[in-house]
């Protein structure tokens, strides 16, 4: 019940951020100087056109009323059409999730495997030359950009040995859309060849996406594990004579996860799906950071602001999974 308490706390909580965050983005996105409206009627369309197009997309009205008619719609789960596309949002950001989720787990998984374990490992070994060069490599990977380091990749991997893909995200037919992620509809499919190809082209933007994201947790997690290393119950877990890697692989490394946890929610929101528009961009991997991008471009008011909401709730349930899984790590929490 504890857990359950938590879960609509926290959705209380998130309702008017969404708000606020919808109300920002709505404003922002229609004071920007450039007209969509004369951008979709072309240069060639008279004045009554582009007046006839601007009442028919609702875009003469006053911004106050356009944003109460636009939460109308969206409490309704009616994002709009896209001004470009003619097709509902909803209906884009659905075709282009998979991508950027399949992107973001991969990145995820990657940066975790080899964050924590690293974290850990440098904790132990402090001050040993072993932590320097740790340290050293994750101080690098957080100052690196992000669109650098894509390029940087594309150049030595794609452009020189060639080994991986230049951009997007299967080479010739893709398997079948089953779940929409392309490694396991390939394997559901027993296509090893799109199975070689979707992994070669997740490969750099994986790797791009992870760098930063796994030096963010190898200087988290080894501040959490020093943190509890000198702690009463590890000198008295050692006098008792457990094994070392029992002590710090099984009772450290739990402990000192509670921040850690909190910062791979972070890294999902911060991370992958801010970085997935830099990234998305560089390697034109067709996700809904690509989306965003394009409606950027192209002033599409609807796709801007319906991009802000899906990555507000992505945002939202990561939180609440974290909060969860810090419910299970530190039962202390729902007492």
């Amino acid at each position: 019940m504890k857990r359950i308490a938590i879960v609509l706390s926290r959705l209380l909580w998130f309702v008017p951020t969404l708000l606020g965050l919808i109300a920002l983005v709505f404003s922002i996105s229609h004071i920007i100087p450039a007209d969509p409206v004369r951008i979709i009627a072309g240069d060639q369309a008279t004045a009554e056109q582009i007046d006839a197009l601007r009442t028919k997309l609702g875009l003469d009205r006053p911004l106050w009323e356009q944003f109460l008619s636009y939460l109308a719609r969206v409490a309704q789960g009616d994002l709009g059409m896209s001004l470009f596309s003619q097709r509902p949002i909803v209906e884009d950001l659905m075709a282009r999730l998979p991508a950027t989720l399949e992107l973001g787990v991969s990145a995820v998984l990657l940066a975790v495997s080899v964050g924590v374990p690293l974290g850990v490992v440098s904790a132990v070994y402090r001050n040993s030359p072993l932590d320097h060069v740790v340290r050293v490599v994750s101080v690098s990977g957080l100052a690196i950009a992000s669109f650098w380091l894509a390029m940087e990749l594309q150049l030595l991997f794609s452009m020189k040995l060639a080994w991986t893909p230049l951009s997007g995200r299967i080479a010739g037919f893709p398997p079948e859309p089953r779940s929409g992620f392309m490694i396991i509809d390939a394997l559901m499919d027993g296509d090893r060849e799109a199975l070689d190809s979707a992994l070669r082209h997740l490969a750099l933007p994986t790797l791009t996406l992870a760098l930063p994201a796994a030096a963010q947790l190898v200087r988290l997690t080894r501040a959490g594990v020093l943190e509890v290393i000198n702690s009463n119950h590890v000198l008295y877990q050692r006098a008792m004579g457990f094994p070392g890697r029992v002590i710090i692989w099984k009772y450290v490394l739990r402990a000192a996860m509670t921040a850690t946890v909190t910062q791979i929610g972070l890294i999902f929101g911060v991370y992958v799906l801010a970085g997935a528009i830099v990234v998305e961009t560089v390697f034109d991997w067709p996700g809904i950071g690509l989306f965003a991008v394009n409606s950027i471009l192209r002033s599409d008011y609807n796709g801007i602001v319906g991009f802000t909401i899906w990555a507000g709730l992505i945002f939202i349930v990561v939180n609440l999974v974290v909060d969860l899984v810090h419910s299970f790590i530190d039962p202390r929490i729902v007492r």
